[in-house]
């Protein structure tokens, strides 16, 4: 439900506002919703903050008295006093004595943006440099990791709710949760204010920007790029760590394409204690699993690239230095791809390139 300030003026014959703001109060519309599970004192909060950045407030603007927003909204006095706190804490509105609350501060024309990744890793390091180039003063951007959580997704949201333009969610989180336990703090967060990065969560009522990779298929599709390569070994192993919170769509994708090009295949948890063995293309998702391969392929004297193939996860420099054939998705343009699109205010699904690098140890 929406209630505009102006349909209360008319109905109560005057406007909220001084003399000189008369015009401007009487479009203000105050965006409420007593079914949504966002606390009432911070969707007054949300409110005021959007009006200002959208230039509908402007400073001096008085806002509808303490008394008068309470008995509209049907809201204890107590709420709408927290609003109004909070809303002076943070520099929005000032008070006058016998006289009522007043915007304080003007529209900020920089967005307020804040990246919420699963773990700051070399890689996420790569997307939050290129989204921050690519805003350039555009924008001021803060940082929170979940590590996973879903509490910790739900603390950092219930923190930050209503201070922000747009906020930046990867959503990935360990397999073994409930979905319900983060869906819930995703649907909290107003849908043209959510972005997704990295992965898409079709379960949403409405559909996000998003920046996503499709990794089953992802998997398959450079995979099957390079049947020509992967045409000497009758065998493929997938070295994935059951706790490293990856994607399981990278294990379907891999078993799809063993299955659909007759291919022999294993899916192991870490390349410790195996035997390393010729006519196999291995698959390493971590650079730990890399590493031993490359030294059990040194030690059995064996040649990557003919006796045995090696395919790691995510370019590096050292992989290119080691030619090490990699798949990967374009980090880089996935964070100038999110900043364009919020510079622009676009609210599209755009899918992150995904390819083979492919190299002398295939």
């Amino acid at each position: 439900m929406t209630t505009t300030i102006a349909s209360i003026s008319r109905r109560r014959g005057h406007h909220f506002g001084i003399d000189h703001c008369q015009s401007t109060a009487a479009l203000y519309q105050l965006q409420f919703n007593p079914s949504d599970k966002m606390p009432k004192y911070k969707q007054i909060v949300h409110s005021v903050i959007k009006d200002i950045e959208r230039g509908v407030l402007q400073k001096g603007n008085q806002l509808p008295s303490i008394s008068e927003l309470s008995i509209e909204y049907l809201l204890a006095r107590d709420t709408v006093e927290k609003a109004y706190r909070e809303l002076r804490a943070r520099g929005y509105i000032t008070s006058v004595q016998g006289k009522g609350y007043y915007i304080q501060s003007n529209h900020d024309k920089k967005l307020k943006v804040l990246l919420i990744f699963n773990k700051l890793s070399s890689y996420k390091k790569i997307i939050y440099y290129s989204f921050l180039k690519t805003l350039g003063d555009q924008a001021m951007v803060d940082l929170e990791i979940h590590h996973y959580s879903a509490g910790r997704f739900q603390e950092i949201i219930d923190k930050n709710l209503g201070k922000y333009n747009y906020y930046i969610v990867m959503p990935h989180f360990t397999e073994d949760l409930d979905k319900a336990d983060y869906l819930q703090t995703l649907k909290s967060i107003p849908a043209n204010e959510l972005v997704l990065l990295d992965r898409e969560i079709p379960e949403l009522p409405q559909q996000p920007l998003s920046i996503y990779q499709r990794f089953d298929k992802d998997i398959f599709e450079a995979l099957e790029n390079a049947t020509d390569l992967l045409s000497k070994y009758q065998r493929m192993v997938l070295i994935f760590p059951s706790d490293g919170n990856y994607p399981l769509e990278i294990v379907r994708g891999f078993r799809n394409f063993c299955i659909n090009y007759h291919k022999e295949f294993e899916v192991r948890e870490n390349c410790d204690e195996s035997v390393i063995e010729t006519g196999t293309a291995y698959i390493a998702v971590e650079e730990n699993d890399l590493a031993e391969l490359i030294k059990k392929a040194r030690r059995c004297e064996l040649t990557m690239g003919k006796d045995i193939g090696v395919i790691s996860f995510n370019e590096t420099a050292l992989k290119e230095l080691l030619d090490i054939t990699v798949i990967t998705t374009d980090f880089e343009l996935m964070g100038q791809t999110a900043a364009t699109l919020l510079i622009s205010n676009q609210r599209v699904k755009v899918k992150n390139p995904f390819y083979m690098i492919r190299r002398g140890s295939l």
